[in-house]
């Protein structure tokens, strides 16, 4: 039975979820526009996209210790001030602002991203992964906002600086709502960074197979926010028309995004599952990159389907892996820190690209070859493991099916 705080708990989450996609999917359908008034290269427009994602990746690791000191709900109502302070710098007229606010909201974004998934473990323990599910889709929702109205609140305010400032409003609204509303606890909120746990989670090979397959389609995930518009403009589109195209992307992940985790349990383990979003995601960019314009749509609709569940179930597999909070939160700053630095190497890579005069179709042939390497990552991920430590001992567990 639902209670007051599970469900005031799960509203939270999908508000704060809001706010950790806006920041990079709102730059990607203005970067054509940043190159011409900003004078940014392609490579520095690579770097541009790149630096969220870095940013994000090296800052996740440090989410437990910074829970550790002051409080896993403390710890995410800094990430939100940060957040809304980058989003805001990013805008002004000041030397390196724009990489600099985009490197602190990448580093915020890190943070309350990995500090969420234990406080799920932690609140609702027995449908983790089905509520990872809704924040993956609030996820998606944030980054469809981001997107669809990035050109227009540049034309409805006059500039792209204030489009970029403007997503500060809605991390502000959610710094206000999660202080007065947060969940309190006398006990330590996510498990403690300790080196040896670290340590010893990084000597199973279960840890690297979820990093490396956590990595590798958040790559896909970030080279569409920060270069799908782009690639798109390249192929014929108006600026505007391949804004709403990736809009409408990220729209149709919110759909997989909640169905994934049940899709998951309705196998013996999550492999089917995870070839069934990838094949998707890799149909999409060929439709969308390399196809006659024609399927412009489906192939718009299967990318979105394939990122949704494919982010939904690397998020899910963080609590499915591990038998409580304290390692699912330990499991979350590894695979997030890691995944996510290995993932920044996507849109800078298809910067350098662009700058040595690839085209469209060679950069879709590597992103659908970098997929088909996931697969195989996903295979070891899948299976019906999980991590537990209840006898003192880091040990992989066998789980059994319940259905």
């Amino acid at each position: 039975m639902a209670t007051r705080r599970s469900i005031t708990f799960i509203l939270l989450m999908v508000v704060v979820g809001l706010n950790l996609r806006p920041a990079m999917s709102s730059v990607a359908p203005l970067l054509t526009r940043l190159q011409e008034s900003a004078g940014l290269s392609a490579t520095a427009a690579g770097l541009l996209t790149t630096l969220p994602v870095l940013f994000l990746g090296l800052s996740a690791p440090l989410a437990p210790a910074l829970a550790k000191r002051i409080g896993s709900e403390r710890a995410l109502s800094a990430a939100l001030t940060l957040l809304a302070a980058g989003l805001i710098l990013r805008g002004l007229p000041l030397p390196g602002g724009l990489f600099i606010g985009s490197a602190m909201a990448g580093c915020a974004i890190g943070i309350g991203g990995t500090l969420l998934p234990a406080l799920v473990k932690r609140e609702l323990p027995d449908s983790a992964d089905l509520l990872t599910g809704l924040y993956t889709m609030a996820l998606c929702l944030g980054g469809a906002l981001g997107a669809g109205f990035s050109v227009p609140l540049t034309q409805l305010l006059g500039s792209w600086q204030a489009s970029l400032m403007s997503w500060s409003l809605l991390a502000l609204f959610a710094l206000v709502l999660w202080h007065f509303q947060m969940p309190r606890t006398t006990m330590t909120s996510t498990p403690t960074a300790r080196k040896s746990g670290i340590l010893r989670l990084l000597k199973q090979p279960l840890t690297w197979h979820v990093m490396l397959f956590m990595g590798i389609q958040s790559s896909m995930a970030y080279i569409v926010f920060g270069w799908l518009p782009t690639l798109l403009v390249d192929r014929g589109y108006n600026e505007a028309d391949a804004g709403w195209t990736m809009a409408i992307s990220i729209m149709c992940q919110l759909a997989s995004a909640l169905s994934a985790p049940w899709l998951a349990r309705m196998g013996r383990d999550q492999r089917p599952a995870l070839l069934i979003v990838l094949l998707s995601t890799a149909l999409g960019l060929w439709m969308l990159l390399i196809a006659p314009l024609i399927w412009k749509w489906p192939g718009a609709a299967l990318l979105g389907i394939g990122q949704g569940g494919s982010f939904s179930l690397a998020l899910s597999l963080l609590v499915l892996r591990t038998a409580n909070s304290r390692l699912a939160g330990q499991l979350s700053g590894l695979v997030q820190g890691g995944g996510y630095t290995l993932a920044a190497l996507g849109p800078f890579g298809v910067g350098i690209m662009l700058q040595s005069g690839a085209n469209t179709s060679q950069i879709a042939w590597l992103l659908i070859a970098l997929i088909t390497v996931c697969c195989g990552f996903a295979l070891l991920a899948g299976r019906n493991q999980r991590l537990d430590d209840q006898s003192g001992e880091l040990v992989i567990q066998r789980v059994t099916p319940t259905f």
